[in-house]
């Protein structure tokens, strides 16, 4: 970081970043609202599993477009800017998606869902660079993203809860006024700490360029691609309909699933932030390890083919949920492989890829569906599933043979500074004989 003062942990600094989480809680709301109501918008606009997978990878592939872009607006104008203006962008998208009544609308709402949403994550990690002292950035990312993340908690119950009481208006509408609070909190709480001092007003693609030249960046993009997706096809889209009716499970058990998804998250978040935090030369290790963990989980639960017991599917949700803070591990190699004025445009090209790889990822499952069902049809068996969610495989293997790749460019650029990653095997050794 280049400027005045140190970071502040006092009284200003958790004012600032807990506006910054308010709205990223609410942001995170908007996002997932639609995996609650995959049903309610298949009968609402008359969708296919490809029309339905198409209205959500609409919003995430806006997002995932507009990550970098957002990025080098924050390091030009800073987080309060973008977070207030990209609050009240969700909340205008939520209102259309309220009083729409055909596609081409529902599509135009989710851009706009899209675009808000692009700036409010890496803005809040921006904050958390800028007031918190470096070996508290690790834990404080971790705990924004769990505090962020349990907005799925509320598009899984409230948000459910009153969208089959009150029904699609009254819900979305509502979702809107809170995309307008969250806005209004952005920009009374939100102020720089004055540490960094904003980007030089310099061409798009040099800066872009600069960014994400660091191997240590690449790798972030990488451990960011293959650890989220899994969870992301679950939470976002094809869980519900999956559990409902390929599964057999209630609407309530659905939801269930979706909330134990979210709870391990947020557990597993404070954990994977403490081992980055006292092993950095390691944090690979984390992304490999939920690698791992989440193949075994889909094989556990696409091998058999009768639905499951309701154990085998909490352990299902409970393996993949942990990729989520595991993908933020890419974050913090951003954060250590970039100077601070361009660490906006390294984070949001860093977060691009858990998006580019959850597009591809719900588009996947939704074209093999479409094709593995009868013509016309709207519910799917449980063998069209296990074919569906089989393409996963896909962008796991190219993530891991990104993360390996830029994980061996990332130490050869290490031992040319002098720091050197001791095989595994010579710190068991030291650690045996101490």
């Amino acid at each position: 970081m280049t400027g005045g003062r140190a970071p502040s942990t006092g009284r200003t600094a958790m004012a600032v970043w807990t506006c910054a989480v308010v709205a990223y809680f609410v942001g995170v709301t908007h996002r997932t609202a639609l995996g609650v109501a995959g049903v309610e918008a298949i009968d609402r606009f008359d969708l296919s599993a490809t029309g339905l997978a198409a209205l959500s990878v609409t919003q995430l592939a806006v997002y995932a477009g507009m990550q970098i872009p957002a990025g080098r607006l924050l390091d030009r104008f800073g987080p309060r800017a973008v977070i207030t203006a990209g609050s009240l962008v969700m909340a205008a998208g939520q209102l259309v998606l309220s009083l729409a009544d055909t596609v081409p609308w529902a599509l135009a709402a989710r851009v706009l869902i899209g675009a808000g949403d692009a700036g409010l994550f890496i803005s809040a990690i921006r904050l958390v660079s800028e007031w918190f002292p470096a070996r508290r950035v690790p834990v404080m990312v971790q705990i924004t993203g769990l505090i962020g993340q349990s907005g799925q908690l509320a598009s899984a119950i409230p948000v459910a809860w009153l969208l089959h009481a009150q029904g699609w208006g009254a819900t979305f509408g509502a979702l809107a006024a809170a995309g307008v609070v969250a806005s209004v909190v952005a920009f009374v709480g939100i102020r720089s700490s004055g540490t960094v001092a904003p980007a030089a007003p310099t061409k798009f693609v040099p800066a872009v360029r600069l960014a994400v030249k660091p191997a240590g960046t690449r790798l972030g993009f990488w451990s960011h691609f293959v650890t989220p997706f899994s969870a992301n096809v679950v939470s976002l889209l094809w869980g519900v309909p999956f559990f409902i009716t390929a599964q057999g499970r209630s609407r309530a058990e659905a939801s269930l699933l979706l909330t134990i998804l979210t709870l391990t998250a947020m557990g597993a978040g404070p954990l994977v932030g403490r081992f980055t935090a006292r092993h950095p030369l390691r944090r690979s290790w984390a992304v490999l390890t939920s690698c791992v963990v989440t193949l075994a989980a889909w094989v556990l639960l696409l091998v058999p083919s009768t639905p499951q017991p309701l154990w085998v599917l909490v352990v299902f949700v409970i393996a993949v949920g942990a990729g989520g803070p595991v993908s933020l591990v890419g974050m913090d190699f951003a954060r250590t492989s970039t100077p601070a004025a361009s660490l906006g445009t390294a984070t949001g090209f860093v977060n691009t890829g858990g998006f580019i790889s959850t597009i591809g990822a719900v588009l996947a499952v939704g074209v093999v569906l479409q094709l593995a069902s009868p013509a016309g049809a709207t519910t799917y068996s449980l063998d069209a599933y296990r074919l569906a969610f089989s393409s996963l495989l896909v962008p796991w293997v190219i993530g891991v043979v990104g993360v390996l790749h830029n994980r061996r460019l990332t130490r050869a650029h290490l031992l040319t500074q002098g720091t050197v990653v001791p095989p595994v095997r010579d710190v068991l050794e030291r650690r045996r004989r101490r």
